[in-house]
């Protein structure tokens, strides 16, 4: 079986909404506005993309990444990867000719069955109500989150409000740098 790994840059009180500038969220651009860039605290970021084998993301996700992923040096890996969009309306007219073998998944159902698929990580960037969805049925296994010391108050969550019964995660690895990012990697138990 696959490993799922949910990675997000959040803020301490866990909003992920528009990191990196996306318009439409009054404190966009939060991850490079107000925290000093060490490289070092980034360093996760690098692995994992040497270390994912697929890219899973969300219909919004996929719409705000394809337009410029495909240009950037920095994400090579990344672009060279098999891509899975979740997604009802996406057709296949709608996906850029330019990233590679993209497909479109319809149903967490459809998730659970590439989990199943021979292969190693696949990694979930951005996609707020996907990452609801797939915590909900039980599909993460991994989460690499970069937590940025700023309180963002409002704006899309990483994690589901959903009323349900503890889940414990371990913490499997951990560092806080000088800027006042904290990385946690933590596993679901199960």
């Amino acid at each position: 079986m696959r490993t799922l790994i949910s990675t997000a840059f959040l803020s301490l009180d866990g909003v992920m909404e528009a990191p990196g500038g996306e318009s439409g969220y009054r404190n966009a651009g939060w991850t490079f506005k107000d925290v000093e860039f060490l490289p070092e605290a980034f360093d996760i970021k690098g692995r994992e993309q040497l270390e994912s084998t697929a890219i899973l993301m969300g219909r919004t996700s996929y719409e705000a990444f394809s337009p410029v992923w495909p240009g950037m040096e920095e994400f090579a890996h990344y672009n060279s990867l098999p891509k899975y969009v979740v997604s009802t309306t996406l057709t296949d007219d709608d996906l850029v000719p330019n990233w590679g073998e993209t497909t479109i998944l319809r149903s967490l159902d459809e998730v659970a069955a590439l989990k199943e698929t021979d292969g190693g990580p696949i990694t979930v960037h951005g996609s707020a109500a996907l990452n609801h969805g797939l915590a909900d049925a039980g599909l993460v296994d991994r989460y690499h989150l970069l937590v940025y010391p700023l309180l963002l108050g409002a704006g899309k969550r990483l994690f589901p409000a959903t009323d349900k019964d503890t889940q414990k995660l371990k913490l499997v690895e951990h560092a806080v740098y000088a800027n006042g990012l904290q990385l946690n990697v933590l596993d679901v138990v199960r």
